[in-house]
């Protein structure tokens, strides 16, 4: 699009509107000349973090994390307000150094002047979105002070409560707000099978499901982009993997080249990449190559919001601007039969494990523990005719080391079944740790201490073993997938962890704030 014409349109004759109009040409023509002129680019949209500080992150992830940390502005949301109205009333669009536009009422009007006027109403819509942005993240804070173990907020469906959350209150008046707010935009381009479609019956399912359900368009899917908050680069990782990958090649640089093309159409498409720099743009991936992919794209891996099973910090995981994808291994596409179990007076089992020597956590699992206990039951394989899920109905902690990445079905499955999980990992983010307390319902060993899990799950009191178990029930609930998806299960706390990552940036027009930027 060609720059906007510079013409002031108004009536000689009325010398009362011109003196009315020259006030403010005079202050954007200060501003266009230390900005001077330039194309079309990027650079004059600016993506605000360094003044934020980020909500529901947990704090022992930011200390372990102090690189990644963002801080959040002291100063008052008011302030705030005012800064999103003057991008809204005095948008320059897309690093442009034109001034406004100012139309008579004259009806000949060039094609050039219709289309400036349709680019500053699209970026005053970002200014307005900004603003509700603004209001949201001020009551949740607002709701983060009621220190009462249940939100306050009335809900005919659920009201979170107990040790379950950092702040029940507060997540709950986030959940609302999401609800209220937030728009999603699924980007059109790209043909099946490796974008629009995902697995829906493995170990990937979640990204299939996610992906389906964003197709269908039920909840968040707005078809206007000018009214997203949030664009979903919907690829899948999977399929990318399974019809492009030549087995035992070792080469995905063809996976890297379609995401980096994908990313060029959209953003020749398309306005909404160059102006945040990807930084309201977000992929999902339960692939253990999501991150790898991401790579391939630098504005990708370091602004782009990231949903990944594979959520490890030493990997580049980001927990202030990336999101942990729970990994759910569906067989069949249903659930109905992997959840509930037994009483906690009815689990003979102290803990148990089943799987295959991959990594180095499960090597030192299965070295120490494999065949050698019986109240610590570990298995590479199960014995003929035994069944991995009444194993874990026996048990009342289920162990969940990684594997070749941080990531585990097992987690979930342990959930599902009433079994307290055993979180043994190096560098991951477990899901929705955000606004979740896993302290509250499951167990973290270190890798250091395997030999001595026995001991350790020993001096868990039965008190607090019925604690963890009754809370493992009442999480239950934000694991859930539901075939139509239902208010705060799997679906709905994916896009609330997205919905946190949105509110921790700031998407602003550097011209119409900074004459000396």
């Amino acid at each position: 699009m060609r720059p906007p014409n510079k013409s002031m349109f108004y009536s000689s004759s009325s010398l009362f509107l011109a003196l009315g109009l020259a006030t403010p040409l005079l202050f954007f023509l200060l501003v266009l000349s230390n900005q001077g002129s330039s194309p079309s680019n990027s650079s004059a949209w600016r993506v605000h973090t360094s003044d934020f500080r980020p909500l529901f992150v947990s704090s022992s992830i930011l200390e372990s994390q102090s690189n990644y940390t963002t801080t959040f502005n002291n100063g008052s949301s008011a302030s705030l307000v005012v800064l999103v109205e003057v991008a809204a009333n005095y948008t320059i669009f897309n690093g442009s150094s034109a001034s406004p536009i100012f139309i008579n009422g004259s009806s000949d009007i060039d094609q050039d002047t219709v289309n400036t006027t349709r680019v500053v109403r699209r970026y005053s819509k970002l200014g307005r979105l900004e603003a509700s942005l603004v209001k949201a993240r001020a009551a949740i804070r607002e709701a983060a002070l009621v220190r009462n173990m249940s939100s306050i907020h009335q809900d005919p469906d659920y009201v979170p409560y107990g040790p379950l959350y950092r702040n029940a209150n507060a997540f709950h008046r986030s959940y609302l707000e999401m609800e209220k707010l937030f728009k999603v935009y699924v980007y059109k381009e790209g043909e099946l099978p490796l974008f629009h479609d995902g697995p829906c019956k493995n170990i990937y399912s979640t990204e299939g499901r996610f992906i389906h359900e964003m197709e269908r368009g039920k909840f968040y899917r707005t078809t206007d982009p000018d009214e997203a908050l949030v664009y979903f680069l919907p690829f899948s990782v999977v399929w990318m993997v399974q019809y492009l990958y030549e087995l035992d090649s070792h080469d995905t640089n063809s996976i890297g080249r379609v995401v980096k093309d994908y990313i060029h159409v959209i953003s020749n498409n398309h306005p909404f990449w160059n102006r945040s720099l990807g930084s309201d743009h977000f992929m999902l991936s339960c692939h253990d190559w999501g991150p790898r992919t991401s790579a391939s794209v630098p504005n990708l891996l370091h602004r782009s919001i990231r949903v990944l099973c594979n959520a490890n910090t030493s990997e580049g995981f980001n927990p202030t601007k990336d999101a942990t994808l729970p990994e759910i291994n569906l067989l069949t596409g249903e659930i109905t039969k992997l959840v509930g179990g037994p009483s906690p007076s009815r689990r003979p089992i102290l803990a148990f494990f089943a799987g295959r020597l991959h990594g180095h956590i499960r090597y030192l699992l299965l070295k120490h523990w494999k065949d050698k206990d019986t109240d610590v039951q570990v298995y590479e394989k199960l014995p003929k005719g035994v069944s991995y899920y009444t194993m874990l109905r026996k048990s009342r902690f289920c162990l969940c080391p990684s594997g070749y990445e941080v990531a585990s079905p097992r987690v979930v499955e342990a959930i599902y079944t009433g079994c307290i999980p055993v979180l043994i990992s190096d560098g991951y983010v477990p899901p929705f740790s955000d606004v979740l307390n896993w302290k509250a319902f499951s167990v973290e060993i270190q890798v250091k201490d395997i030999e001595n899990i026995k001991s350790l799950l020993r001096r868990i009191s039965t008190r607090q073993y019925l604690r963890l178990q009754r809370r493992v029930k009442q999480v239950q609930r934000h694991f859930l997938v539901n075939g139509n998806p239902k208010r705060f299960d799997v679906f709905h706390m994916t896009m609330h962890s997205i919905w946190l990552r949105r509110l921790n940036i700031q998407i602003y027009n550097q011209s119409a704030f900074s004459v000396n930027s």
